[in-house]
């Protein structure tokens, strides 16, 4: 009797560890997928930044504009302050 009585203790037992393994295999299984999910959110945030950045590099571009400003000597050198505050140095055609 006192057998049984032992027996069916460490058979508790067993069940009690295989359930606490069973239940963080569970909690692990979860959290890898949460991981899986925060590594592919953070993979798409990273294409989107490269492609962004792909598009500013070929979007940038320069503009060049001709000004005409007229002068009322023939010699020396012309300075125009343009509309944005830039001056513009030039020659004198003459």
């Amino acid at each position: 009797m006192r057998d049984e009585i032992m027996e069916i203790k460490k058979e508790v037992e067993e069940v009690k560890e295989k359930s606490f393994a069973l239940e963080l295999l569970q909690d692990q299984r979860k959290a890898n997928k949460r991981m899986f999910i925060i590594w592919i959110i953070t993979f798409i945030a990273l294409i989107g930044v490269s492609v962004y950045t792909v598009y500013l590099l070929n979007d940038i571009g320069t503009i060049e504009t001709t000004t005409e400003v007229e002068q009322d000597n023939s010699d020396g050198y012309n300075n125009y302050v343009g509309n944005d505050g830039d001056i513009i140095n030039g020659k004198t055609n003459g």
